[in-house]
């Protein structure tokens, strides 16, 4: 019995906690013409061991696995001819 109730008690903590650690992206168009889907993420942090694309986690939404290995090295910046810089992306 306390076990049962020790479950339920943990479930009743974690999924608040899901709820909170993503957010929705609504759809939109990009400046190339290209559409993206609605889709939910994870909030940004400064973790790349946490999101749903990393090897060992798996997106709760479509049930697919991560592919990306967070330990392999950043991609450099971009550096367009005029001199401003952004970072791409993980």
């Amino acid at each position: 019995m306390k076990k049962i109730v020790l479950a339920i008690i943990a479930g009743a903590i974690a999924v608040p906690a899901l709820a909170q650690s993503n957010n929705y992206v609504q759809g939109y168009v990009r400046r190339d013409g290209g559409y993206v889907a609605p889709h939910y993420r994870t909030n940004p942090d400064n973790s790349r061991t946490n999101n749903y694309s990393a090897q060992g986690n798996y997106n709760p939404y479509t049930g697919q696995a991560g592919t990306v290995n967070p330990y392999a090295p950043q991609r450099p910046a971009y550096t367009n001819p005029y001199g401003t810089t952004r970072k791409r992306g993980f």
